[in-house]
């Protein structure tokens, strides 16, 4: 097979994944039109429409399917075969894609890398902070983290972080406009500040452990966010109660801006985990990473 129709099945398969050729060819560093040339080269060469295109959208035909679905993991296993011989080089090599939220990110994978990636230049990493439950391996990243409980079991998953726990927490001044709830009931009767999970568009549950039993409460309140940073901020300035990891908010707790409520039904659980397919054969420059992010109590 000649290169035009490598890089014209190259080009099909980065515009099916993406779902859009102007991403598309940002990731390949290409015009729209240089795409929209060689998708119409290669379906006039196989005869066949292989994406339905509309103006707000970008979706494979049946026959577009199905050339992805046997031309794109081999397209992959070239890749990650040329990424492999970095092992040949004196030090690692590659890019490793991660998807995150923007907590983890902020105390445990920065920390981590800064320290890192100095000794290793060659190494280049690419986090995309969000909340929704990603499908790594559709959006073709090397790895995700999350907490433990959540990541699939048919993943590899590599603990690099300590157990976590969620806490509800508000500012004393909040406490002293309301009171403070002394049971799970009463958070009904609260102004608590919420998370919209965008992965489903729903309000996050506060999970609770009350008589061995899992409890999910559901609250209201005059401020929803889809993160957890402004969800802090709101509640030191005295909006409501917020339900954070106490990693995020230990700090404020000492100090005694922010105050800790029904910890008691707040029992810890798995923390982060790095997590990746089983079938993925990492490359030098992943191994390195998954070995400086695994989490070591003794550290």
């Amino acid at each position: 097979m000649d290169r035009q129709r490598l890089a014209e099945l190259s080009a099909f398969l980065t515009i099916a994944r993406e779902r859009s050729f102007t991403r598309a060819a940002a990731q390949l560093g290409v015009t729209p039109s240089a795409l929209s040339h060689a998708m119409r080269a290669l379906e006039e060469r196989l005869g066949l429409r292989l994406l339905n295109r509309t103006t707000r959208s970008v979706t494979p035909t049946e026959a577009g399917e199905r050339l992805l679905a046997s031309v794109g993991p081999r397209f992959d296993e070239i890749e990650a075969e040329v990424a492999g011989l970095s092992v040949l080089r004196d030090k690692p090599a590659g890019t490793v894609r991660i998807s995150a939220d923007e907590h983890s990110m902020a105390t445990i994978l920065w920390p981590k890398l800064r320290t890192l990636l100095p000794d290793y230049p060659d190494i280049h990493v690419e986090i995309a902070s969000d909340y929704t439950l990603t499908d790594i391996v559709a959006e073709r990243f090397d790895a995700g983290v999350r907490y433990g409980e959540i990541v699939d079991k048919d993943m590899i998953a590599v603990q690099i972080g300590p157990e976590a726990r969620m806490i509800a927490v508000a500012s004393p001044a909040y406490f002293a406009r309301r009171g403070k709830p002394k049971t799970l009931e009463e958070l009904t009767g609260h102004s608590c500040i919420n998370l919209r999970l965008p992965t489903y568009g729903g309000l996050y549950a506060w999970d609770f452990v009350r008589g061995g039993r899992d409890l999910r409460v559901r609250v209201e309140g005059q401020l929803t966010f889809s993160s957890i940073l402004p969800i802090k901020q709101a509640a030191l300035d005295g909006f409501g109660i917020a339900y954070v990891p106490t990693t995020l908010i230990q700090d404020e707790i000492d100090s005694g801006a922010l105050e800790a409520v029904l910890t008691r039904y707040s029992p810890p659980f798995p923390g982060y985990h790095l997590y990746y397919p089983s079938r993925r054969q990492p490359t030098p420059a992943f191994a390195r990473i998954v070995e400086a992010l695994r989490y070591r109590p003794d550290r």
